[in-house]
C-alpha cells in the first residue's frame, strides 16, 4: 500500500499555532490531502462518500477541504435544510474518526463566487459581498450569519479536527474591502467558538486567489494560496477557462516565456508593451492572430517609432468580426473570441517591433507570424498565458523568441520566486500558510502534468507548506481522471493513476 509519511500530520493547539501569537518555533501542521466536491455545485449536490475518507486515510493523508455552495442548505436567510447540514456533519465525523482534518469553505458565499453562473445568480439576487450600499450590507449580514451558524454547530469539535475557510478566492479587491467582509464573520465565529482556526484565501479571483493579504494579519487568521501557475499548463483546454482552447500544447518547464496577454490602461499596473528586436532586411508582413478581447482594446503596432497598425476592438452584438460573444463580468462590456488575423506592414530595416494595448482592458494573441517579402515565414506562438504578468522584450533568433532578461524558461525556480517568496513575507509575520487548491487538468499531457506537479510539490516541501489537490476523483485527481494518455489500474471500484499517486507520496 502506498502511504504518505505519517510525520507531523496534525497539530495540537492550532489556533495558538497559526494566529501569530505562538512562538516562531511552535510546530505547525503540514496538511496534505484533497478537495471533495459533493456540495460544491448547487445543481448536483449529494452526500459525501465515506469510501473517499477510507482511501484518503489509507494513503496516509491528513486533510480534506470541502468547497461548499451555501444555497445547498440555505432556503432563505436564517432558514436551513437540516438534512443537508447533517451530511456535512457526517463528513466532519468521518474525518475525526480517521485523523483527517476537515476544512469547510464557502466556495459560493452570500454575494460572491469566483465566476460563472453562481456569480451571476448572487448578483441577480441583489447580493455583492464586496460592494458598498444595500447589496453589500445584505450580503455581509448573510455571510456572517452563515459562519455564526457553523461556529455554533461545531462548537466543541477540536481545533485539530476542523477549520473554517471563509470564502473561496476573493475578487481583485483591496485588503481593506476584504477586511470589511471578513472581520464581522471572524468576530461572529470567535464569539461562539474562540479557538476555531479560520483561514482566508488570497485575493484576486481571476488570478486564482494567490495574492497574500497583510491587511488581515490583525484578525489572527491563517491564509491560503493556490497552485495553478502557469494557467496554460494547469488549465490547458479546460472548457470553463476563457481562452484555454487557443493555448499552445504545454511543456514543462515552459520553453517559451512570451505571454499572450496585452493589458491596457484599465489595468495600469500590468500595462506593458511586447518588444521584439529583429533585423528585417526586406519589407515584412507581421500577422497578429487575435484570440480574445475583453471590453475594449486598442492594439497599436510600431516599427521602430512609426505606427504600422492601429486597430480598436470593441466587441458588441453588432460586430461582424466576432466569432463568439461572451458575457462580461462588467455589465455592457462584452468579451469575445475573434480568432482572426490582422496584418501590419513593416518596412525594410526595422529593428524594433512593439505591440501594445494603448487604451482599454486586455486582449490575447495566439500567434505572431513574421513574413518577409520573398523569405520564409516564421510563426511565434506564446508559451505562457499568465494573468496578470507584464510583457517583456525578446530577440527573434531563428524564429525563437529569446528574452532579453535571460530567463529563457519558466520552471521550478520561477515558481518559487513568483508563488512562494511573496507568501514567505507574510509567514515571517506569524501567518500560517497553506495551499488550499492546486492541480493539473486532464487535458494537459500526462508527462507534462507529472513534471509540473513534482516541481510544485518540491517547492512546498522546501517551504514547509501543506496542500490540497483539486480533486480526489475527477479531472485533476489520481482517481477516475479520464486522461487519454495515462495508465490506470483498478482500485476499490475506481481507476487509479498510480504514477500520479507516486508523485504525490513523495511530498
Amino acid at each position: 500500500m502506498i502511504a504518505f509519511p505519517r510525520r507531523a500530520l496534525l497539530g495540537g493547539s492550532l489556533a495558538a499555532t497559526v494566529s501569530g501569537a505562538a512562538a516562531p518555533t511552535a510546530p505547525k501542521p503540514r496538511w496534505r490531502g484533497f478537495n471533495l466536491l459533493e456540495k460544491f455545485d448547487l445543481d448536483h449536490a449529494g452526500p459525501f462518500l465515506e469510501s473517499d475518507f477510507d482511501i484518503i486515510a489509507a494513503w496516509g493523508c491528513n486533510f480534506v477541504r470541502l468547497p461548499l455552495h451555501y444555497r445547498v442548505w440555505t432556503r432563505r436567510p436564517g432558514e436551513y435544510d437540516e438534512a443537508q447540514l447533517v451530511e456535512i456533519d457526517q463528513a466532519v465525523r468521518w474525518g475525526r474518526e480517521r485523523g483527517i482534518h476537515i476544512d469547510l469553505c464557502l466556495h459560493t458565499a452570500p454575494g460572491y463566487c469566483v465566476g460563472g453562473e453562481n456569480a451571476r445568480r448572487e448578483l441577480a439576487a441583489g447580493l455583492d459581498l464586496w460592494a458598498d450600499g444595500p447589496t453589500g450590507e445584505a450580503a455581509r449580514a448573510q455571510f456572517t450569519e452563515q459562519w455564526r451558524m457553523f461556529a455554533a454547530r461545531y462548537r466543541g469539535v477540536p481545533g485539530a479536527a476542523l477549520s473554517f475557510n471563509l470564502v473561496n478566492e476573493p475578487a481583485e479587491i483591496s485588503g481593506q474591502t476584504y477586511l470589511r467582509s471578513a472581520g464581522p464573520a471572524v468576530a461572529a465565529i470567535r464569539a461562539v467558538d474562540p479557538g476555531r482556526l479560520i483561514i482566508c484565501d488570497g485575493t484576486s479571483g481571476t488570478d486564482g486567489g494567490r495574492r497574500p493579504v497583510p491587511e488581515l494579519i490583525p484578525l489572527g487568521v491563517a491564509q491560503s494560496s493556490r497552485g495553478y501557475r502557469p494557467l496554460a499548463t494547469s488549465h490547458y483546454h479546460a472548457p470553463w477557462m476563457l481562452g484555454a482552447d487557443m493555448w499552445p500544447l504545454p511543456s514543462w518547464p515552459v520553453r517559451n516565456v512570451m505571454n499572450q496577454f496585452l493589458f491596457g490602461d484599465e489595468k495600469p499596473q500590468f500595462q506593458s508593451p511586447l518588444t521584439l528586436l529583429a533585423d528585417l532586411a526586406a519589407p515584412t508582413a507581421l500577422d497578429v492572430h487575435i484570440a480574445y478581447v475583453s471590453g475594449r482594446a486598442q492594439l497599436v503596432v510600431r516599427a521602430d517609432d512609426a505606427p504600422v497598425l492601429d486597430r480598436t476592438f470593441h466587441p458588441t452584438p453588432a460586430d461582424g468580426e466576432v466569432r463568439r460573444l461572451i458575457d462580461s463580468p462588467t455589465p455592457g462590456a462584452w468579451q469575445a473570441l475573434y480568432d482572426r488575423t490582422y496584418t501590419a506592414r513593416l518596412p525594410a530595416g526595422t529593428r524594433r517591433i512593439v505591440l501594445e494595448v494603448r487604451d482599454g482592458d486586455w486582449l490575447t494573441f495566439s500567434r505572431l507570424t513574421v513574413r518577409p517579402d520573398g523569405g520564409k515565414p516564421v510563426a511565434v506562438v506564446p508559451g505562457l498565458s499568465a494573468w496578470p504578468v507584464k510583457q517583456q522584450a525578446f530577440r527573434l533568433a531563428d524564429g525563437e523568441p529569446v528574452p532579453l532578461s535571460g530567463a529563457a524558461t519558466y520552471g521550478r525556480e520561477q515558481l518559487w520566486r513568483d508563488e512562494i517568496v511573496p507568501w514567505q513575507a507574510l509567514e515571517a509575520r506569524g501567518v500560517f500558510v497553506h495551499i488550499g487548491e492546486w492541480g493539473c487538468n486532464k487535458w494537459t499531457p500526462h508527462a507534462v502534468a507529472l513534471s509540473w506537479m513534482r516541481d510544485n510539490l518540491e517547492n512546498w516541501k522546501r517551504a514547509g507548506w501543506g496542500w490540497a489537490l483539486w480533486n480526489l476523483r475527477g479531472e485533476s485527481g489520481p482517481l477516475d481522471s479520464g486522461r487519454h494518455d495515462a495508465s490506470y489500474e483498478p482500485f476499490r471500484g475506481h481507476q487509479l493513476d498510480r504514477a500520479m499517486l507516486e508523485v504525490l507520496q513523495q511530498a
